[in-house]
């Protein structure tokens, strides 16, 4: 990966780190993620994970919910805390010490190392890095109304990203307030915050707040 994205995630706190070291941007692992899943997972030490299901690997010392629906390709790593009734629909890494709560949908991402989406979240298509804190109800949306692929900007740098379906790259330690919705293809720098009940879209650098701008026009009535 460029060598300018340290400043967003770190890929040593992360069992993905060989993936995202093939690629320059970090949303360019998302296709690829199953096939990963499923390659490292075959290769994963018989001591500390078991298979409960065809392409499911869990961490001996993981937590995980009677509730949860967990489908495969799914990697679930050391320590991490899967809650009542989480859903996961596959193509899915849950870092170390992560925790996905209650009725928190996950579909095609990667939650780093101590990842908190801890409370109504859905997280698709999307990487969330090293600490990043989705708080209740934060959600990334990951398809465009009229369904067309999606743009991403890092930084000055702005491109189609080739995929229709493409949430939030998130730094890592960064805040998202509850209630937040991250568009397609946004980007959140390392070490930022977001007020809750914002929309965010497009590149948000690192060490910011992003307060959500607030405009009341006048109501016009026949």
């Amino acid at each position: 990966m460029k060598e300018e994205f340290a400043g967003l995630i770190s890929t040593k706190k992360t069992i993905a780190k060989e993936l995202f070291d093939r690629f320059d941007y970090p949303h360019e692992v998302l296709p690829c993620l199953s096939d990963f899943i499923c390659s490292l997972g075959k290769n994963l030490p018989a001591d500390k994970f078991f298979s409960p299901k065809e392409n499911v690997w869990i961490s001996l010392s993981a937590k995980v919910a009677d509730s949860a629906s967990l489908t495969g390709p799914l990697i679930i790593d050391e320590g991490a805390e899967i809650r009542h009734c989480a859903f996961i629909r596959g193509s899915v890494i849950v870092g170390k010490n992560a925790v996905v709560g209650n009725s928190t949908e996950l579909k095609n991402c990667v939650l780093f190392d101590s990842v908190q989406v801890p409370h109504y979240n859905y997280v698709g298509d999307s990487v969330l890095g090293y600490k990043a804190h989705l708080g209740a109800s934060a959600i990334t949306s990951n398809v465009k109304s009229d369904k067309s692929n999606v743009f991403i900007s890092y930084g000055k740098e702005k491109f189609e990203s080739g995929l229709r379906k493409l949430g939030a790259i998130v730094g890592d330690f960064v805040e998202v307030g509850c209630g937040s919705v991250l568009n397609p293809g946004t980007v959140i720098g390392k070490n930022t915050t977001v007020y809750p009940l914002s929309s965010v879209r497009g590149f948000v650098k690192e060490n910011s707040i992003y307060k959500k701008a607030t405009e009341i026009a006048e109501k016009i009535t026949e």
